[in-house]
């Protein structure tokens, strides 16, 4: 049994049946997920690693990705983020599952190790979600009362085995929530999807982990299911320097200005064609561009796998440019932008990563894949939920619902700028692909 977003409500249309999907509290906005027992206990066992050979990594269809090692929960996964110790060089991932979240040190990344765990704050759910805030790790989920745990990632370093951790606080002026989004600049954490709030933005004052302050509230365009918020550095100068969320309000792109947290302002909403569940997005590098998800678009209009592209170059009119549809029917979960590459987590068709070019003229490629779920590329829930692609490193982690952490490693420059047929310096013209001596984007040789 699944639970779909609110527009497919009626195919889960009793409390009961929400409690078999997993919603554990939630409130109907979510996705869809297998129903994965629990246990009491939760284990990691390892998994060895592959290099990407003819396309294959092990089992796993890839392209210029490798296999660098991995670990089977016992239990379901859901959200991934990730934090680099700056002292010593570690990278850790943080995994979200059902009964709590898993911190995983990865010292060396082909042998990752289970080194902590926190509990859910209250009872299961399918849907838990974890951020990095001025060195502190939040977590939200949509088990009743939930609220937000705080876990001092310093701590992470001296723990091992899995043992159990406690929060060095547990915000508790929501219940459950959906997400929870972070801005690093501002020291601010944005939950969505709660109790609170119409749905919108509950905004939290980070600045001081040890005692969160709730901040103000944005409810004006309803249900938020997720949300980037950000310092705005793109070409609207009238924003420029503002703490400006872009959220996926279900059917829109909603954009919020909340540099004034007692007062927010909304700054524009937009529609996109063949909209069904707007569900995720993130800024280009630049901020220039918006490219987002609509987690159900696939299934309601039979088209193959989307990304829906917005101009943000003047926030009170975000103009829809265009989409791309790449050659996959898996629908489209979460997604990160790195630099020119755009980190995708496609359920069945595991890990997509495309290089954009010049985005006014919807530019994409897709350079690179791992496809976590062999079974198939259907337009079902199962796979890949979210993708981590900032480890200063290049690794990038990822898991499988169904609960296998994947560790791996893309090669982003098998295919050079030269021969990827994109306009990757923002010139107007595509860089020659033929020519020899083009070795980078700003080669003179173009057509």
């Amino acid at each position: 049994m699944r639970c779909t977003p609110i527009k497919l409500l009626s195919l889960c249309a009793s409390v009961v049946l929400l409690a078999a999907c997993g919603g554990g509290g939630g409130d109907g906005h979510s996705h869809p997920v297998p129903n994965v027992p629990d246990t009491n206990e939760v284990t990691a066992t390892s998994v060895s690693g592959s290099g990407c050979f003819n396309n294959l990594a092990g089992n796993y269809p890839c392209l210029h990705v490798s296999m660098v090692s991995g670990l089977d929960f016992n239990v379901q996964a859901s959200d991934i983020w990730g934090w680099q110790d700056n002292v010593n060089g570690d990278d850790y991932a943080f995994l979200a599952l059902t009964t709590g979240t898993a911190f995983i040190r990865m010292t060396n990344p082909e042998q990752p190790e289970f080194v902590a765990f926190l509990p859910s704050a209250t009872g299961s759910s399918a849907w838990r979600d974890v951020k990095l805030i001025n060195e502190h790790a939040v977590v939200v989920s949509e088990a009743v009362g939930h609220g937000m745990q705080v876990v001092h990632i310093k701590d992470l370093v001296n723990r091992s085995g899995g043992e159990t951790i406690a929060p060095i606080y547990h915000y508790t002026q929501f219940g459950s929530a959906h997400n929870v989004a972070v801005n690093e600049d501002s020291k601010f954490a944005y939950v969505v999807g709660s109790n609170t709030c119409n749905g919108g933005l509950h905004m939290i004052d980070m600045n001081d982990p040890h005692m969160p302050v709730f901040a103000g509230c944005y409810g004006g365009d309803g249900y938020t299911h997720d949300v980037q918020c950000a310092t705005y550095w793109g070409d609207d100068l009238d924003y420029r320097g503002r703490e400006i969320c872009l959220g996926a309000n279900e059917d829109t792109l909603t954009i919020v200005d909340v540099t004034d947290k007692s007062s927010p302002v909304l700054v524009a909403k937009r529609s996109y064609p063949q909209v069904s569940y707007t569900h995720q997005g993130w800024l280009t590098q630049d901020h220039n561009y918006f490219v987002l998800g609509d987690e159900t678009d696939e299934t309601s209009f039979g088209i193959k796998t989307r990304t829906v592209i917005f101009d943000t170059r003047d926030l009170d009119n975000p103009v829809y440019i265009s989409a791309f549809n790449n050659t996959t029917n898996s629908i489209d979960h979460n997604l990160y932008v790195k630099d020119k590459h755009i980190y995708q987590a496609n359920y069945t068709s595991g890990v997509r990563i495309l290089r954009h070019g010049n985005l006014a003229q919807a530019q994409l490629r897709e350079v690179a894949y791992f496809d976590t779920w062999p079974q198939n590329n259907s337009a079902v829930f199962d796979g890949v939920w979210s993708v981590f692609p900032y480890f200063d490193s290049g690794l990038i982690v990822t898991a499988n619902i169904s609960g296998r952490f994947f560790i791996l490693q893309p090669d982003l420059g098998a295919i050079p700028e030269c021969d990827d047929t994109l306009d990757n310096d923002g010139d107007g013209d595509v860089d020659f692909p033929a020519d020899s001596s083009c070795s980078s984007a700003q080669t003179e040789f173009e057509n």
